[in-house]
């Protein structure tokens, strides 16, 4: 084991909100108490969110009741991101076709743009973000935008959004509809693109941040292409069998069950002679089977296992499917 926290090892966390932080409105077990204690320690704190249905200041509204400290500058949106990208690409005062939300719409006249609803109204791009709201005549209006050859960008294309009774369909699914009607595909602003981590890691000034998300094709992929350390936590969308099956470039620095593990010490991985160790488990590769003598149920047996096998396979450009066979201490 390492004798300091693992959060002592960086100097500011960006973590992700939907599936880390909270469930739909209610916190996550933990989670605030983790953020909370940040601040004593000297470490910078951003949120980093996909999720373009709400403006950053009314995500921090949302965090402060919950507890977790939050002032509006230290939330960054895929809002944010799209509104910046468009403002690039587009000219000043260029009217821009909303499905989404009023936050959406927000951000976008916040850098010159005008918002617009109707394809009657003559927009020259589109731009997209998840609100629940959202309804067929809303994607139609897309679909016949972008038919029409209006440039197209998409806050994000998350497949899957963590509320408190489960997992929902997200903004990638509301985008793949429009995607398949009109067989084009849109520029992504936010993750898992790397200038919305770099944004978070500047407004704090941070030169080694730890990013925490749930997800491996966005928060994981996301802080990798932006070249910092990652953690993927196990209160959201991936679980241990999905990160030890991941690809190369979704692939994890640490695994935590929770938050509050980021302010406990982080157990050294060992390698001697093929094996890896983790605590008291090891794991060892043969073919594609990984070898695993430690419980299921403890997370330093799934770490052992990822380093053993993304060690035997360590050029992945897709998910492998390695088998596990467990012997118990």
């Amino acid at each position: 084991m390492t004798e300091v926290p693992l959060i002592s090892l960086f100097d500011a966390l960006l973590a992700d909100l939907d599936g880390v932080v909270y469930a739909g409105q209610h916190a996550i077990p933990g989670a605030v108490d983790s953020l909370q204690q940040l601040e004593g320690l000297g470490i910078g704190l951003g949120y980093v969110t996909n999720n373009a249905s709400r403006t950053p200041a009314q995500v921090a509204a949302h965090l402060r009741e919950l507890g977790a400290p939050a002032d509006d500058e230290q939330v960054v949106s895929s809002s944010q991101a799209a509104a910046e990208l468009l403002a690039s690409l587009v000219a000043p005062g260029a009217r821009v076709l909303i499905t989404g939300s009023p936050a959406l719409a927000q951000e976008i006249e916040l850098v010159g743009l005008t918002p617009v609803h109707s394809q009657d109204e003559d927009p020259v791009a589109v731009v997209q973000g998840f609100n629940p709201g959202i309804g067929w005549k809303d994607l139609a209006e897309a679909a016949y935008v972008v038919s029409a050859g209006a440039l197209w960008i998409a806050t994000n294309t998350d497949m899957s959004i963590p509320q408190a009774r489960g997992i929902a369909p997200g903004n990638g699914t509301l985008v793949a509809a429009v995607a398949a009607a009109t067989g084009q595909t849109p520029r992504v602003a936010g993750k898992p693109e790397a200038p919305l981590f770099h944004a978070a890691a500047k407004r704090l000034a941070a030169d080694r941040p730890l990013v925490v998300g749930d997800r491996l094709d966005t928060d994981i992929l996301g802080g990798n292409n932006a070249g910092f350390a990652t953690v993927a936590v196990l209160t959201g969308v991936d679980t241990t069998a999905t990160i030890l099956a991941a690809r190369t470039a979704e692939r994890p620095d640490y695994i935590i069950n929770s938050l509050s593990d980021l302010h406990r010490p982080y157990p050294a991985l060992d390698h001697t002679d093929g094996t890896h160790r983790c605590g008291a488990s090891t794991a060892r590769v043969s073919g594609d089977t990984i070898h695993v003598s430690g419980s299921e149920g403890d997370l330093d047996s799934w770490r052992a296992a990822c380093a053993a096998w993304w060690t035997a396979v360590p050029d992945a450009a897709l998910p492998t499917e390695p088998k596990l066979e467990w012997r118990n201490h």
